[in-house]
């Protein structure tokens, strides 16, 4: 693998674009310590030493590298983008519009992804709002200094567009690397910010009562979990296919054999995300209300602790459900079935038409089955030994989502080096 990683860097065309992806992960990179206009960033600094945050708001700082309570340009990070993907992919179910551009081919997607960019900078200016209002009170409790000493309105309006304006570059740039660099873009950028926060949490760890010890049996775990991420992101489920001859004028068309590869985790990390941010609303909102409500102390007890039995059930209920949900939306039996049958296709002993597509919601439903429990395996076997060795801080940077997404990214991204070093009759990483 080393040296096919060297060969990828003698190869001119391929090198160039390795470094400027890797140009434009150290761009990403450097905004998040650039701090917003407004922000005091010596304040900022005492602030993280003296307070502490919700879950949410640890996910989405997770995500934007550190940058979130950082209040950097690059704040909001790559959740706007995100979040506006994912709502886009949902109201394909709710607005026939979205579903009809979905299949009009390029020029769809190109329209769904300008209803994406638009919503990405809507969504942008509403967080970036919420941050910049409660930067002062409720971010960081407990806090003696302010983040934003001077808090006229012309001022949070000016730090409120430097962070919208953040987050539009931060999409520009994950466009960039995927039309000019290696892999795709926005799937880089996540990796960036998760992958930078482990040092940080390494030394962590290794600072605290039983440092080394402690440390050996993270990695190892992250080890376990990361072989079997790789073992199943590999495996699919193949359903043969098989084309009959047809005469179109004087040719023969037809008469080959393929299959439907079926992944095993169709939905990939989205169920845990989406689990994660319903999950931690309620936490949120004990946050800003009264610590003495009963209520208050309700959720801080059962829900905003990650070892806590009712946190971990309503966990693995959620991921299951948005398993389920988010397969159904994005894998299509019955428009699959309608393909085959217009170009020929069928599968050996199953009829074309509403039997093909019967056929496949049942195999769909049993992947989806052991997708949905290996996802929250996946979620909840970090999180539990973590709680138990006591790892609180440093757990959200080696849950199961941020090994889930590094792991993920990495794969696809040696899988495309490979197969541009295949294209130019070099012996790739995949042997």
């Amino acid at each position: 693998m080393l040296s096919a990683f060297a060969q990828a860097f003698r190869t001119p065309d391929l090198r160039r674009k390795l470094l400027f992806t890797l140009g434009i992960m150290a761009i990403f990179r450097l905004g998040t310590f650039v701090p917003a206009p407004g922000v005091s960033y010596a304040n900022v600094q005492q602030c993280l030493a003296s307070a502490g945050t919700a879950d949410l708001l640890g996910m989405v700082n997770l995500f934007s590298g550190g940058a979130l309570l950082q209040l950097s340009i690059f704040a909001l990070g790559i959740m706007p983008y995100i979040t506006a993907s994912i709502i886009v992919q949902l109201m394909r179910v709710v607005i026939p519009r979205f579903e009809e551009l979905h299949k009009e081919g390029q020029a769809g997607t190109a329209k769904l992804t300008q209803y994406t960019r638009y919503l990405t900078i809507f969504l942008a200016v509403l967080q970036s709002s919420v941050i910049v209002t409660v930067a002062n009170s409720s971010l960081f409790p407990g806090c003696p200094v302010l983040p934003i000493p001077n808090d006229s309105p012309g001022n949070l309006l000016l730090t409120i567009i430097a962070m919208t304006a953040g987050t539009g570059l931060i999409m520009w740039l994950g466009e960039l690397i995927t039309e000019r660099g290696v892999g795709n873009g926005m799937s880089l950028l996540i990796f960036t910010s998760i992958a930078a926060s482990f040092p940080g949490a390494f030394g962590s760890i290794l600072q605290s009562d039983g440092g080394v010890g402690r440390l050996l049996a993270v990695i190892a775990l992250i080890l376990l979990v990361t072989l079997l991420i790789v073992f199943v992101e590999q495996s699919q489920r193949r359903v043969p296919v098989q084309y009959a001859k047809r005469m179109v004028g004087r040719r023969m068309y037809g008469g080959s054999s393929t299959y439907i590869p079926i992944k095993i985790n169709m939905a990939n990390v989205i169920p845990v995300i989406f689990a994660s941010s319903l999950l931690a609303l309620p936490t949120l909102a004990a946050q800003f209300a009264d610590q003495s409500a009963g209520w208050v102390q309700w959720i801080l007890v059962n829900l905003a602790n990650p070892s806590a039995p009712l946190y971990l059930a309503v966990f693995a209920l959620l991921i299951l459900f948005f398993t389920f949900f988010y397969t159904s939306i994005t894998f299509n039996p019955e428009e699959v079935a309608d393909n085959m049958k217009r170009y020929g296709g069928f599968i050996p002993g199953i009829r074309a038409g509403r039997p093909t597509a019967e056929y496949l919601q049942y195999v769909i439903t049993r992947i989806t089955t052991v997708g949905a429990i290996y996802l929250t395996l996946v979620a909840l076997i970090p999180t539990v030994v973590f709680a138990q060795m006591g790892i609180d801080q440093q757990m959200m940077a080696f849950g199961g989502t941020s090994v889930l997404i590094v792991v993920g990214v990495g794969l696809q991204t040696v899988k495309e080096i490979d197969s541009q070093l295949q294209q130019r009759h070099y012996e790739g990483f995949l042997r």
